[in-house]
């Protein structure tokens, strides 16, 4: 399984969708997960899983912007539009 770290500016509208899915209300202490890089530089991070990756998407302020901003989105879209299928995960390189 790879692991892929990611950072807030560089999420896609799939990342999102996943985080966004996995914590509707929000993430809070419980959920970061604390490493250090190559660099010894100490990363928190959320996890969200694929059926072949673990995204670790590092956590800030503009991270939790971003999802409810995207929530927020998502609910207007939901409204406006029949409902469909979601879509499968394509996982970007």
């Amino acid at each position: 399984m790879k692991r892929i770290i990611v950072d807030y500016q560089k999420l896609n509208k799939d990342i999102l969708n996943l985080l966004v899915e996995k914590f509707p209300d929000g993430y809070d202490d419980d959920h970061i997960i604390s490493f250090r890089n190559a660099k010894n530089d100490l990363i928190e991070a959320v996890e969200v899983k694929t059926e072949d990756t673990i995204y670790l998407v590092k956590v800030g302020t503009y991270l939790a912007k971003a999802m409810a901003d995207f929530g927020e989105d998502e609910d207007v879209e939901n409204s406006s539009s029949p409902s469909t299928p979601d879509a499968q995960f394509s996982e970007e390189d």
